[in-house]
């Protein structure tokens, strides 16, 4: 099997990468072939570095790694969830204080899904799923919260998502988005985020999906 490892920053999948002996680039696990990928921040940054991946090579599944802000406060920090549909929330256009969509337009659509998966779908079934937007600026503004609340009903959000899940379906290449809570959507408060218990639960999580999805 050939499996795609993306994730926007290293630290983020350091402690997975040590596990299994895995660095950026190809690696040979045992008779499977593990690819890392370190994209970068953002939409932009996603989709170009997974495009110029996936014009040269071919994968029987991709998986998405990082953390991510909640709206849902019923989720916890350092919660593990599987996002099964995805949003570029801000994809469209301003007409006073309303928003028009780019399904709206016409021009497109806002909602991306994963290409599912036979073998890894019984993994992520244990993992609570979730929706999820994609931003290019993480709220932080009570106001814009209460909107953005108000029309999508999200759970989560992150800056890569949406892209990932894109450029997968581009090609029609089974992926999956696995993210862990590292703080809720509010006013910026540093103080209150545990980004190292995300980054743990991630990634003891990342370890034993790959590994079972690797073994005969």
């Amino acid at each position: 099997m050939k499996i795609l490892i993306v994730a926007a920053t290293l630290p983020e999948i350091q402690p997975l990468l040590a596990e299994l002996n895995l660095s950026q680039g190809e690696n040979q696990h045992e008779k499977h072939q593990v690819s890392v990928l370190i994209t970068g921040v953002g939409m932009v940054a996603t989709a170009f570095a997974l495009g110029k991946q996936l014009a040269t090579a071919q994968y029987d599944f991709a998986l998405n790694l990082g953390i991510a802000g909640s709206f849902d406060r019923s989720l916890m920090l350092g919660d593990v969830v599987n996002v099964t549909k995805d949003h570029f929330v801000e994809l469209g256009a301003e007409d006073g204080d309303e928003f028009i969509s780019i399904d709206e337009l016409g021009f497109g659509s806002q909602a991306t899904h994963p290409t599912p998966h036979s073998q890894a779908t019984p993994h992520l079934t244990t993992l609570k799923q979730v929706r999820s937007i994609t931003v290019n600026k993480v709220h932080g503004n009570p106001s814009s919260i209460a909107t953005t609340a108000k029309l999508k009903h999200p759970q989560t959000e992150s800056m890569e998502g949406a892209a990932f899940f894109y450029a997968c379906n581009q090609v029609g290449m089974p992926c999956a988005q696995v993210r862990a809570i590292s703080n809720y959507v509010e006013r910026r408060n540093r103080d209150s985020w545990n980004i190292g218990l995300a980054v743990k639960n991630l990634n003891i999580f990342a370890e034993e999906f790959i590994v079972a999805l690797l073994s005969p």
